[in-house]
């Protein structure tokens, strides 16, 4: 049976599409092996079956370590912030007034995770403008106080 560079193709976006089963993102680059495989077919056919399973072996090894040696590269460019209790003392502005009974909102110069804006509590009055500090979590809002 010879092996049609359209099953590699099926195969690597079978493989992509397991990758939404799996939260780990790693199936992924095993189908982009496959689809490499593909493509090499198209250009090439007549590959025998062992030469496209160790190419299909190669290409995907070498996409997983590419990605997690880039990955791992961006996450040591600057202090990795993976708690919420590494966010406190983040400068910010609020955007909307806040007091002790009135929900606010501020906006922080970076995204804390994940976001740029969140609804704030305050022990105080403070008005829309004004730089405030992170001082803690409150469930999904943050407490802030005056910078």
């Amino acid at each position: 049976m010879q092996v049609e560079w359209w099953y590699w193709l099926v195969a690597g976006v079978l493989l992509m599409l397991a990758e939404l089963l799996v939260p780990a993102f790693f199936i992924f680059w095993f189908g982009m092996g496959a689809v490499l495989v593909g493509v090499v077919l198209v250009i090439a056919p007549g590959l025998s079956l062992p030469v496209q399973l160790l190419l299909w072996a190669l290409a995907s090894v070498l996409m997983v370590l590419l990605w997690f040696r880039l990955f791992r590269r961006k996450g040591d460019a600057g202090p990795e912030r993976w708690t919420a209790e590494e966010w406190v003392g983040e400068p910010g502005q609020l955007i909307e007034p806040v007091s002790p009974f009135t929900r606010g909102k501020v906006r922080f110069t970076k995204p804390i995770l994940g976001y740029d804006e969140w609804t704030c509590l305050a022990d105080e009055d403070i008005a829309a403008g004004e730089r405030v500090r992170l001082v803690s979590f409150q469930g999904d809002m943050v407490k802030v106080a005056r910078a």
